[in-house]
């Protein structure tokens, strides 16, 4: 019965004269993701649809995809009222239900009904046709007719979007990819404000490669959001090795820490980054009191952007859920960090000590060039 896609956004549609931009871009990524070619449409997005298609995994693609607020399989029709109350009881035909409200709206001001005599008029045509009966305050079925400036749209059930902006209108910016529950929360988020996402992994090579499916894993989850990802896994062994021979073990964390940021420094310039995401939370742990962030994210060259910083656990928890990438951070995976943790670490560090402490590490900028030489990029695609 469905004949299209129709396509809602929200915020896309604020943006005054830049609004022609982010909904190019928005279609762009409907396109990539279907395979379908979408088109603009006063205020929404359509696509065509084939009889034959799935529409359960055509859902779950547009679940996932930033920028769409809500989308609907409708039946597009043409402007003629016959048209559209013949084609909403065959819509109707194919739906259980004894109530039912209409809900018009009307962007075509010229078409010679307003949207409640509209209303009506369908709604007397299902009660006859159909011998149902109207609820406006709690119906069992509500159907939407879009009144636009070519044809008309008819749909019963509204699916949500992530909202926000379509990926890649806001530039590309690196996520330092823990292998835990927070950053690839955090990545997440970002792509919801048209981040487009690089990741980098520091790898401790002595630990068995076999661990790092788990990161494969991870970024392909993210990957469903943002269509096209990268991950850098950078070899930290040798830099590892200089911490734990010139740092003393309550500074280590802050100190390997800072390596990160030195690390996306160098491969911001390849890649044209322009800010780092962390999944860093006020007082989570050790290294993320404020003393100690402030010591770490002095290392960076780019804006540093933390959306966790005032989220609790169960908060960043429930958003792993929602987007599927809780089961693959809770496995176990013994990272870098885990190597570096000290008894008793240092939490109201000062960054005179640590830029001090640092200065014991030789030959910084080789070891740096050294990692990102040997690190392994890998690439995936939705």
């Amino acid at each position: 019965m469905y004949n299209s896609i129709v396509i809602h956004y929200s915020e896309i549609g604020t943006k005054g004269k830049n609004r022609a931009f982010f909904e190019n871009r928005l279609v762009k990524n409907i396109n990539k993701a279907i395979e379908k070619e979408a088109y603009r449409r006063y205020g929404r997005i359509i696509c065509e649809l084939d009889k034959k298609e799935g529409l359960e995994k055509i859902k779950q693609i547009l679940e996932r995809l930033p920028g769409i607020a809500n989308f609907s399989f409708a039946v597009k029709t043409t402007l003629d009222l016959k048209s559209i109350k013949a084609d909403s009881i065959k819509l109707l035909k194919e739906e259980k239900f004894k109530t039912f409200k209409v809900d018009t709206k009307r962007s075509n001001k010229k078409f010679k009904l307003t949207s409640q005599q509209l209303n009506c008029e369908l709604g007397d045509h299902i009660i006859t046709k159909l011998k149902k009966k109207v609820d406006v305050k709690t119906p069992e079925l509500r159907l939407y007719i879009e009144i636009g400036e070519k044809e008309a749209l008819l749909f019963c059930k509204k699916y949500q979007g992530v909202s926000g902006l379509p990926v890649g209108v806001s530039g590309k910016i690196a996520c330092s990819l823990s292998g835990g529950i927070d950053s690839p929360v955090s990545a997440f988020l970002l792509m919801k404000r048209g981040c487009e996402i690089v990741f980098v992994h520091v790898h401790n090579t002595t630990v068995s490669r076999g661990i790092l499916s788990k990161l494969d894993d991870l970024v392909k989850q993210l990957t469903k959001f943002q269509l096209n990802s990268k991950i850098y896994i950078v070899p930290f062994e040798k830099i590892q090795q200089e911490i734990i021979a010139n740092v003393p073990a309550k500074f280590r964390m802050i100190i390997y820490r800072r390596f990160m940021m030195k690390i996306i420094n160098e491969i911001s310039k390849t890649e044209k980054i322009k800010g780092i995401i962390t999944g860093d939370s006020i007082g989570q742990v050790a290294s993320q009191t404020i003393e100690n962030i402030t010591c770490i994210y002095s290392a960076a060259e780019l804006p540093i952007l933390a959306p966790l910083i005032g989220m609790n656990k169960e908060e960043i928890v429930d958003i792993a859920k929602k987007i599927g990438t809780y089961e693959y951070s809770i496995q176990p995976y013994p990272d870098c960090c885990s190597f570096m943790i000290a008894k008793h670490p240092e939490t109201r560090a000062k960054l005179s000590e640590i830029e001090t402490i640092e200065k014991n590490i030789k030959r910084q900028k080789m070891l740096i060039s050294d990692s990102i030489k040997r690190a392994e990029i890998k690439r995936f695609k939705f």
